[in-house]
């Protein structure tokens, strides 16, 4: 629960806001980190030192449900010469460590990121004749704090999260986001690390499916360019009936280029899935590996979970090849996209501990594999292939329940475990399949329906969510998953398809069959 006022203070009856002027004494009574946070945003704003403020209640450390302590709302006048409408900025403060004394993050030094290393921005139009700023983008951002906070997976510039829902709650086309760096906040250094600012960019299911294909940057370049659409500063419109697509059909063929040139920078997602070995009898239950043994789960372990963090967040390129990377046992990360490494991430960041040696779980070759997905999940496999494997590069399905993943390598990669000799291979419950380019222009063939363009978008929101947001109910914030999905092809469910000569089946199932404790 939260509660709109002046943002004079962090509490009721804490002092002014400290700024330029600010005296002395109630500088030093403000907490440090928010203190830096706040003199970004009078350096912004000079001229509105108590903007508009959500604060929760109950604060996260004390119980509270809502990770960011404040969230304030600007009035920015824009730049009607550049295309720049009005709008309102909102900005939020707890992802970073605004206290310093571990009473929500662990302190880690000055020079490393503060926090998560982040706080989330948002911009949006201000309609004519408003006077104030509406409240619900706060509701979105504690959202995505609350997924940050549960998952401890950091956001990045160009990621991109499928919300299923207009993000007003309205009828708006407007139902998923993009993050890019704000267009006017700069990185602040403050006593307990850096911070940077990760813009919220609303857009439609068109834009958020090219991301998909593509990459985000590339598509917010493109929202750069059309002013109704984001213009220079991205801001969200949630009146805007038309996508990009729609206003300049032109820039389909720029994004179907950059597909055809780059390939999909999406290197991995959180799903529903789950892999069998069909050369084991059913009854071994040593070497299976569904999603569950009788009534216990099997669970990856910390080593594999690391090493599938690293593969999802780094990517594969490493001395112009792509390298599986090796394993790290710092905290686990889902899904992502191809790019450096980040905040705690960095295979530098953990010392000597940084590599595990393999030799401490056996590596099985399997002889026949069967993989199964929810449809959504499944209505991604065309771009593993082709927007990845096609170019040389690597796909993970990590399973949202932690406890298997399966990752598709093509030849080109080195450091897999799966070879062209045993394409199928198992490190615990870690699954590698490689695949020839030949073998991979055989399945999207086979997997055609998977994409036809008789598609229509599904109706309901994502089931691939993090599994901690499932309290989604009325006007609370939507599921948020970054997986980032596909419009999804309607057929009936199960699916099945087979390459015998291959020894590999694929099923497409119904999200009950996931959902099951004994699958």
């Amino acid at each position: 629960m939260a509660e709109l006022r002046p943002s004079g203070a962090p509490g009721p009856t804490a002092p002014p806001a400290p700024g330029p002027t600010a005296p002395p004494a109630f500088a030093s009574l403000f907490p440090p980190g928010l203190h830096a946070i706040y003199g970004e945003c009078r350096r912004l704003y000079p001229d509105q030192p108590n903007p508009l403020q959500v604060t929760a209640i109950v604060k996260y450390w004390l119980g509270g449900p809502d990770p960011l302590d404040y969230v304030s709302m600007y009035r920015n006048v824009g730049s009607p010469s550049a295309n720049i409408p009005e709008h309102w900025h909102y900005i939020s403060f707890g992802l970073s460590d605004l206290y310093g004394d571990n009473r929500v993050h662990e302190f880690t030094g000055t020079d490393g990121p503060s926090g998560f290393g982040f706080e989330l921005t948002f911009r949006l139009k201000r309609e004519t004749g408003e006077s104030a700023p509406p409240t619900w983008p706060a509701e979105l951002m504690q959202g995505l704090a609350r997924y940050v906070f549960q998952s401890e997976n950091t956001f990045c510039s160009g990621d991109h999260v499928s919300w299923h829902s207009p993000l007003d709650n309205s009828e708006s086309r407007i139902q998923h986001m993009l993050l890019t760096e704000d267009a006017q906040m700069q990185p602040v250094q403050t006593p307990f690390g850096v911070v940077t600012f990760l813009q919220i960019v609303g857009v439609c299911t068109e834009e958020l499916h090219s991301a998909q294909q593509w990459n985000g940057q590339g598509i917010l370049e493109l929202l750069r360019t059309v002013p109704v659409a984001g213009g220079p500063w991205l801001i969200t419109d949630m009146r805007r009936g038309e996508t990009i697509f729609e206003i300049d059909p032109h820039l389909q063929e720029r994004v179907d280029k950059g597909i055809e040139t780059d390939g999909s920078n999406l290197s991995g997602v959180s799903a529903k899935c789950a892999w069998d070995d069909l050369s084991r009898p059913p009854e071994d239950d040593e070497d299976s590996r569904s999603i569950c043994i009788g009534t216990q789960p099997r669970r990856l372990s910390g080593k594999d979970t690391e090493q599938i963090r690293e593969t999802l967040r780094r990517g594969l390129e490493i001395n112009s090849k792509p390298v599986l990377p090796p394993i790290n046992p710092q905290r686990q990360n889902g899904l992502a996209h191809d790019r450096a490494p980040s905040r705690k991430d960095s295979l530098e960041s953990d010392s000597s501990t940084a590599i595990i040696p393999h030799e401490l779980i056996r590596t099985r070759q399997l002889e026949s594999v069967h993989l199964k997905f929810n449809q959504e999940s499944g209505a991604l496999i065309p771009l593993c292939l082709r927007g990845r494997l096609l170019h040389g590069r690597h796909f993970t399905y990590k399973s949202i329940t932690g406890d298997m993943a399966i990752t598709f390598v093509s030849t080109g990669v080195e450091g897999a475990f799966a070879t062209e000799e045993h394409p199928y291979a198992a490190h615990g419950p870690w699954l590698q399949i490689l695949l020839t380019e030949e073998f991979v222009e055989k399945m999207l063939e086979d997997l055609e329906d998977l994409t036809s363009p008789e598609e229509r978008l599904s109706p309901h929101p994502a089931s691939l969510t993090v599994p901690q947001q499932r309290e989604r109910r009325g006007r609370q914030p939507g599921r948020v998953g970054l997986v980032c999905l596909q419009p999804q092809p309607q057929f009936k469910l199960p699916k099945e398809y087979s390459w015998p000569e291959k020894k590999l089946k694929v099923s497409i199932l119904p999200d009950m069959v996931f959902d099951s404790p004994l699958h």
